[in-house]
């Protein structure tokens, strides 16, 4: 039983003074936990004083099978599936500490995270429960890694469908191996594009498909859109759940508003690297055009917030920008101070609102008697200052399923694994004005 806390339930947008009591769900809460404690031979007591006890956070957008790539050349060339899978289990663990006890992962490489999923449902290893899809579909127009996807054929997290057989046929495989979700990249990258973003690579035809193919087999469908017509599009096709939806115009947003259609922003890559790229070196271009996407899509997302689309916190760990058990919360901190949501709000996206989207609804994402006991305690009040999640060591207690995780014993350090990094000659080219500079 945990005492002596505030406790934040998701249920309502205040925290009150109550005890929780749980063995694997929650017990019971306030006086009916004492009364419950009483009853008890044996009850371990958890002082929470000067902290909150909260649902466990739902990180959205989570990539646990990439291991944090500098590259997609790294992503696609230097994994290889054991290896991959093993690694990603050390990092579900990483992410479990940081009080994420769910999350959603929407692609993979290889069938890496479908298998992570259910070794953590069977109890051989220690993570959060998972939804997850599996390879993103893609056009040969290619996504976000450009002319690294090839014209046909699986690479990294992608599959490649070219015609729409393609698109009926690689959906139906996924669901024999058992996916969550349907994964489509609706918008990517190409050479001298001349709009801001990314441009639309499926049309509505397609879209619209993919999605009534997801629906017959009983699979919610999810698309990856970083411009206005993409999410219009999705949200017309009938997609449940739009990652990113940045630089919507007035039609996207009314599609959105009017399906009610959950958005996942995600803004927490362009965040950190918009804050911090001076630090791990990325450039002064890069750094202008993330903060800008952040706060120029920001006041969109804010209106289709408004009108009834549900915000979700996704985080886009996996990256190098965004390393495992560092950024979860950072999400919140955007909906805050770029969209002006409370802080009850923003917790409420990362807690109930994600639950409720991805499926756990009736298991997680609040406190409440015989819901699963995801716990955490955080050191202060997150209610207040959403950013108290970002001070080192915020969370002192994580509770899954009613078991606590070890936050103590420290993770086996990590050694270099062979050919999983990118290696490189050098940083810069040695010309001889290069080499006479550093004379």
């Amino acid at each position: 039983m945990i005492e002596n806390g505030k406790l934040f339930d998701s249920v309502c947008d205040t925290a009150r003074d109550a005890a929780i009591a749980f063995d694997h769900a929650v017990v019971a809460i306030g006086a009916e936990a004492e009364q419950w404690a009483a009853r008890q031979d044996h009850v371990v007591r958890i002082d929470a004083a000067g902290k909150t006890v909260m649902p466990g956070l739902i990180d959205a957008h989570c990539h646990i099978s990439f291991d944090e790539p500098m590259s997609n050349d790294e992503l696609f060339f230097h994994r290889r599936e054991g290896l991959a899978a093993i690694v990603a289990a050390h990092n579900a663990r990483k992410v479990l500490r940081a009080g994420v006890t769910t999350m959603f992962d929407a692609d993979t490489i290889f069938r890496v995270s479908l298998d992570l999923r259910d070794a953590i449902e069977g109890g051989l290893v220690e993570g959060p429960r998972m939804a997850c899809g599996g390879n993103a579909l893609f056009t040969s127009v290619g996504g976000t890694a450009g002319m690294l996807v090839p014209d046909e054929g699986a690479i990294g997290y992608l599959k490649v469908t070219r015609t729409r057989d393609e698109i009926v046929t690689e959906i139906r495989r996924q669901a024999k191996y058992g996916v969550d979700w349907i994964k489509i990249h609706a918008t990517g990258l190409i050479p001298r594009q001349k709009q801001a973003g990314e441009i639309q690579v499926w049309n509505y035809d397609e879209l619209k498909l993919a999605a009534d193919t997801a629906h017959e087999l009983g699979l919610p469908i999810v698309g990856h859109c970083r411009n206005a017509s993409s999410t219009r599009d999705c949200a017309l096709a009938g997609f449940d759940m739009i990652l990113h939806a940045t630089y919507m115009d007035d039609a996207a947003l009314k599609a959105v508003i009017d399906a009610r259609v959950p958005i996942v922003p995600t803004l927490t890559f362009q965040a950190v690297l918009a804050d911090h790229g001076a630090t791990v070196g990325a450039s002064a271009f890069l750094q202008d055009l993330f903060a800008r996407e952040v706060s120029e899509s920001s006041v969109m997302l804010r209106a289709a917030f408004d009108g009834g689309a549900p915000i979700l916190c996704g985080s886009e760990s996996g990256f190098s920008i965004t390393p495992y058990g560092e950024w979860h919360w950072r999400e919140m901190q955007v909906l805050v101070e770029n969209l002006g949501l409370t802080p009850a709000q923003a917790i409420a996206s990362a807690t109930r609102e994600s639950a409720r989207v991805l499926g756990f609804g009736d298991r997680t994402g609040t406190l409440e008697p015989g819901k699963a006991a995801d716990i955490i305690l955080v050191d202060g009040d997150p209610l207040a200052d959403v950013t108290v999640f970002g001070r080192e060591d915020a969370v002192t207690h994580v509770f899954k399923d009613g078991r606590a995780v070890d936050l103590a014993t420290p993770l086996p350090e990590r050694r270099p694994l062979p050919s999983w990094r990118v290696s490189q000659y050098s940083t810069v080219i040695a010309s001889r004005a290069a080499a006479m500079r550093n004379k």
